[in-house]
């Protein structure tokens, strides 16, 4: 039996399965949260011409000291069609056009306006251009304003639609369909007798999944049956991952691995090196891929972090599917490590991180109670309090 594989080394392989599904076009809203499939490049120059920064008046760039003469006025979205001549101004608001002849605003608060004499009471404007902003000086045509593979913002909303995009190109949403199995598995969590435990995994990890663009269908819980998983693995013919949680082990009724042969699944490869999570396995049938995650409720979330979730990354075309990785000091001794790398829970707070009370992959309190994982290096020693660690935050999904 081939022997754990180390967790990068199984992360390059489940990514390397995947490709990033078809491309398609969709208004810059709906696109919020996806990962752009093709550069957004500016389509129009922001602002488009001279515009005013500040509410007051345009005034010649050689007649910054007044008087004036007050001969219109430029709103937003209607600007003053004639042109400015020394000792004349013309009434400005913000994001109006700069007329024609003018060089620089004196802000409303430095002058005494009169009928339409307008007179300078404050400091005033002091050198041409001041209060304008400048045709480009955002973005002007043709500029690459967004990189491939790089995630949608509300501000990237924003900016697509005023480089003049009606769409943008992003890759189709994945479909995955999350199976829960075991007799154990309660479906009512009101009424579960004492040898059962109530089926939150499936929630869990649509819950997980739901910081991602995705459309989730979740399937059981299905018995521990032979046929059942079958069953389960035929019905989600339209899913593009399937995930299954528990039954990956090697117990007697462990059965996902059987199912999943019989179904006509090809096993890439089963078992990695951490803890929790050692049984993970990975298969493909055609074009989808399965997810074969434990059933303790911990190792299912740890290894859907670590996995799942940059493989819903790299379907939807992400430059850096995997999660970001950031350091914090201990704020208490961390005691030595076993064989295997190991994911404990941590609580965050001002640069420090404390492992967890209750490390076992059943705690879910302690996970709950969690906002990032330790990354503790397998055989590691005991650490002192403010040795620097490796972690991962948990909040939204890891991404970098």
């Amino acid at each position: 039996m081939a022997a754990p594989l180390p967790l990068e080394e199984a992360q390059a392989r489940l990514l390397d399965l995947a490709e990033p599904l078809p491309l398609e076009h969709v208004d810059p809203p709906s696109a919020q949260g996806r990962w752009l499939a093709e550069p957004l490049v500016a389509a129009r120059t922001q602002p488009a011409c001279d515009m005013s920064a500040m509410d007051g008046y345009a005034v010649a760039d050689n007649d910054l000291a007044g008087p004036w003469q007050v001969i219109g006025e430029s709103a937003a979205g209607h600007p003053y069609s004639g042109f400015v001549e020394p000792g004349q101004a013309v009434r400005i608001s913000t994001g109006a056009v700069i007329p024609d002849g003018a060089g620089a605003v004196v802000v409303q608060e430095d002058v005494s306006r009169a009928e339409d004499h307008l007179t300078l009471t404050g400091d005033g404007p002091g050198k041409p251009g001041k209060h304008i902003r400048r045709a480009g000086s955002d973005f002007s045509e043709g500029k690459v304003l967004a990189e491939l593979g790089g995630r949608i913002s509300p501000a990237h909303v924003a900016l697509a639609l005023s480089a003049g995009h009606r769409h943008v190109a992003v890759h189709r949403i994945p479909r995955i369909t999350i199976i829960d199995s075991g007799d154990e598995l309660a479906p009512d969590p009101a009424d579960c007798a004492p040898h059962q435990v109530p089926a939150s995994n499936g929630a869990m990890l649509a819950a997980l999944v739901a910081s991602h663009p995705c459309e989730v269908t979740r399937r059981g819980p299905v018995p521990d049956r032979l046929e059942a998983l079958i069953a389960a693995l035929e019905d989600s013919a339209q899913a593009d991952v399937i995930v299954t949680s528990g039954g990956a082990s090697v117990g007697d009724h462990d059965l996902v691995i059987p199912a999943l042969q019989a179904w006509g699944a090809e096993l890439d490869f089963w078992k990695v090196a951490i803890k929790p999570g050692k049984p993970l396995l990975v298969a493909r049938r055609g074009r989808q891929l399965v997810l074969g995650l434990p059933g303790n409720p911990v190792s299912s979330f740890v290894t859907a972090w670590l996995f799942l979730l940059p493989l819903l990354r790299r379907l939807s075309g992400a430059a850096d599917p995997l999660p970001r990785r950031e350091t914090a000091r201990l704020a208490e001794d961390l005691a030595a490590g076993g064989e295997r790398r190991e994911f404990l829970r941590g609580v965050l707070a001002g640069g420090d991180v404390t492992p967890a009370l209750g490390q076992d992959s059943g705690a879910l309190a302690a996970l709950a109670g969690s906002n990032c994982l330790i990354d503790r290096a397998a055989n590691s020693p005991v650490l002192p309090a403010g040795t620097l660690v490796p972690i991962y935050p948990l909040e939204n999904g890891g991404i970098a």
